[in-house]
């Protein structure tokens, strides 16, 4: 007994009719219901009446007669189909990961060494390393292990100052204080420099479809091209903004012309009793915290204003995080997508129709003005406006100063340095301080006289090459030859140190201490001593200036010394080391020798 055929000519045409409509399952299960009513040999008969395969007919009337059907959403039952290549592969999976998942692109152990990891590359080294995929199983495999196309983040801000969430504290105190007040507080900025012409510009905008705004394929710039440099101002209380288009360069001096438009277009109607006025701003670029002409401009400002002008600057990496930057600067450059800036009235057009939903406007002028670069501030006039105009703050005043609207009185001239008034012989040749008579002491300088001055010049040419000459004014006083019995005689009988025999006499203490062996050595030459003490010394040895005061007063010596007073020397950290023995006794022993 064969098919009905009767039955299967009545639904032919409408199996072609409802086949194309039906996905896999249905049309799978549709054929072997079909064939099952056929009776005997309709699995064959449905096969050759549709097309179908004679094994899905078959596999269709033994799932509609089990109910063994796939189960919702499938249109297979589970473990049907080609097993998949992780599954075959066990290798597989650990081999793309490990070309994916390398830490560093250009490794020298990568098969992908300096390439990019496109799908055709991965596929293509998966098949030299034995383990054959297609593009489309390396996408699958890389998603199901939660890869995905990543973008570079820009998120590394660099060296992170110490200070910086303080600075932001800073600079959030000082804006609630100015608000709390009733004083303008503005944002400054300026934004990158545009060409000006039929250049491209990022973004797209609707338009017809197949009519694109037609630019110049390349942005290389004109040699005289123009150019614009919107400087911004971004007044956060009035929630306005203010753009100063300038044409030449970047300069401090646009910067402050931009606040000088703002105050004299804006400011000064918004905030009429206004006395202060707090500018934040980035810690580099023309209006940085290390910029000169920044703050000089600024004092001129204030000047020309009457406002005491407070910047804070941003610490360094966080320019971005100025608000100037998501007010204004943002809705900018939504405003240019696709619009080649043509011309100076377009870029002005375009800033000046800047919206918001928050209420924001902006206003946009043209500055024509030459800025020319290089413009130096000397250490002079910076000196002067660090005196006269410049407030610096106890908190990084570096970062934070103000500018007065009228700057502190010049100070009067610097007093002119007292002249060296060292104690004269005279003064020193006294017997209280001397220990023996100021005849005693006179004589014994004339008979040394010459033989002290040869040996002074003999130690001179030697040391110079050269005989002594007159000392310029200036230069430390030359000493005589009658100074140096003094300083001897006060070493012996008062033990004076050598550093207020130094004050006394106008010198520095090796000199002093110089004089002395000198002196000695000169006596043991001559042979004669000094002469013999008038009196016994004192008890208490005299240490510094104040105690040798004390002793010339209590004998009726009046002793003027400029200098001022020293504590007593109690370490070695002096003119006074051993090492400055060595070399003067070796010079002494040079001088010896060449005589």
């Amino acid at each position: 007994m064969g098919a009905d055929a009767d039955f299967l000519g009545r639904m032919g045409p409408e199996l072609q009719l409802v086949l194309p409509m039906l996905d896999e399952r249905a049309r799978r299960l549709v054929l072997g219901m079909t064939a099952r009513a056929a009776g005997e040999g309709g699995t064959g008969a449905v096969a050759a009446l549709t097309g179908a395969s004679w094994q899905t007919v078959a596999d269709g009337a033994a799932e509609a007669g089990s109910g063994d059907s796939a189960p919702p959403g499938r249109l297979r039952r589970p473990g049907g189909g080609r097993r998949p290549l992780a599954g075959t592969d066990p290798g597989l999976a650990p081999a793309l990961l490990g070309l994916v998942a390398d830490p560093v692109r250009g490794d020298p152990e990568s098969p992908l060494q300096w390439t990019t990891k496109s799908m055709v590359r991965l596929a293509r080294e998966m098949a030299a390393a034995g383990h054959p995929c297609s593009q489309q199983t390396c996408w699958r495999m890389l998603k199901d292990a939660g890869f995905t196309m990543q973008s570079n983040s820009k998120a590394a801000e660099g060296r992170r100052h110490p200070d910086r969430d303080a600075q932001f504290r800073y600079i959030a105190a000082q804006a609630r204080q100015h608000r709390d007040a009733g004083q303008p507080v503005i944002s400054v900025d300026s934004k990158k420099r545009e060409q000006v012409g039929n250049y491209g510009q990022d973004g797209r905008e609707w338009g017809p479809a197949g009519s694109p705004v037609t630019v110049r394929s390349r942005d290389f710039p004109d040699k005289d091209g123009k150019h614009a440099i919107p400087c911004g101002i971004y007044d956060e209380d009035a929630n306005t903004g203010f753009v100063n288009v300038g044409t030449d360069g970047n300069t401090a001096a646009l910067a402050v012309e931009s606040i000088r438009r703002w105050w004299q277009l804006a400011g000064k109607d918004a905030c009429p009793d206004a006395t202060r006025l707090l500018v934040t701003c980035d810690a580099g670029g023309p209006n940085g915290h290390s910029s000169r002409a920044w703050k000089a401009g600024l004092a001129e400002l204030a000047a020309e204003t009457g406002l005491e002008i407070t910047v804070c600057h941003f610490p360094p990496g966080t320019s971005k995080w100025s608000k100037i930057e998501h007010k204004l600067f943002c809705q900018i450059t939504l405003g240019w997508r696709g619009r080649p800036l043509t011309g100076y009235d377009v870029i002005i057009s375009t800033i000046g129709a800047v919206t918001t939903t928050t209420g924001m406007s902006v206003t946009a002028v043209l500055d024509e003005n030459k800025y020319p670069t290089g413009a130096e501030i000397s250490d002079a006039q910076m000196k002067d406006l660090e005196a006269r105009a410049l407030n610096r703050h106890d908190f990084h005043g570096e970062r934070n100063y103000a500018l007065l609207p009228v700057p502190r009185p010049a100070p009067g001239p610097a007093p002119p340095p007292a002249p060296a008034r060292p104690c004269s012989r005279e003064d020193l040749n006294r017997a209280a301080l001397a220990g023996t008579s100021p005849e005693a002491v006179t004589a014994l300088a004339a008979a040394l006289a010459t033989r002290l001055d040869a040996r002074l010049a003999h130690d001179t040419h030697v040391r110079r090459g050269r005989p002594r000459t007159r000392a310029r004014p200036g230069r430390p006083r030359r000493l005589e030859t009658a100074d140096y019995l003094p300083a001897a005689l006060l070493k012996r009988h008062l033990r004076v140190p050598s550093h207020v025999t130094a004050a006394l006499m106008g010198i520095d203490s090796s000199t002093a201490r110089h004089m002395t062996r000198l002196a000695a050595a000169i006596l043991a030459g001559a042979g004669t001593t000094l002469p013999p003490p008038a009196g016994p010394p004192p008890e208490q040895r005299i240490r510094t200036l104040a105690d040798l005061r004390e002793h010339a007063a209590r004998h009726g010596i009046t002793l003027t010394i400029p200098a001022p007073d020293t504590a007593p020397q109690a370490t070695l950290a002096s003119h006074d080391t051993p090492q400055n023995h060595l070399i003067l006794e070796r010079c002494l022993c040079a001088a010896n020798s060449t005589r």
